[in-house]
């Protein structure tokens, strides 16, 4: 079963437990009934822009609609872009692992899917953290805070910054932004969590 349908699966699960109908769903989300009733039976995706609203009128957390896989321990070290891990999900970003074991990789490959910052009302401060990232724009256009600066970075534009340099990232657009990071030292390394 791929991700499409569980999720499909998982809002019409929701959706007859909260009562609502397809029709009032349709009207709430201004996504059209045969589109809805296509996505509940896999039959087709789902923007990740509209899948927010979906949640926020089921009243449920992102995170819902993604399975959080244990770590694989068949030392198998191909991960197929189908078949990437989803770690955390949130309404700023859904963030990808790109190792299999995380508590024994020397750095941390993730891929950000980042969210229109329209669906978080949080202001974005700057953190610091241990080591050195590297941060590498797939798609969109990504606001990057370093500092006191802050600069828009275009696809195929990086970065790599000591991470005690207080420094963030958001997207101020209307689309989804994807990025690359690497982070080295990897904070999960021969950590006892279970992720």
């Amino acid at each position: 079963m791929n991700d499409m349908i569980d999720i499909g699966l998982i809002v019409n699960k929701l959706r007859k437990e909260k009562k609502i109908t397809l029709k009032e769903l349709s009207e709430k989300s201004g996504l059209s009934t045969g589109f809805l009733s296509q996505f509940e039976r896999g039959m087709t995706t789902i923007a990740v822009d509209s899948l927010m609203i979906i949640a926020k009128i089921l009243d449920v957390d992102l995170d819902v609609f993604f399975e959080k896989k244990t770590t694989n321990t068949n030392n198998e070290s191909l991960i197929r872009s189908y078949d990437r891990e989803v770690s955390s999900v949130n309404s700023k970003y859904i963030q990808f692992n790109l190792v299999r074991d995380l508590v024994k990789a020397e750095f941390l490959p993730r891929i950000y899917e980042i969210l229109p910052s329209k669906y978080d009302s949080k202001a974005t401060e700057n953190y610091v953290h241990e080591g050195v990232e590297f941060i590498f724009v797939l798609e969109g256009v990504l606001t990057m805070h370093v500092k006191n600066k802050d600069f828009e970075m275009y696809p195929e534009d990086s970065i790599y910054l000591d991470s005690k340099t207080p420094h963030n990232w958001e997207n101020n657009t209307n689309k989804v932004v994807r990025i690359l990071t690497v982070n080295y030292p990897n904070p999960y390394l021969n950590s006892k969590k279970n992720f």
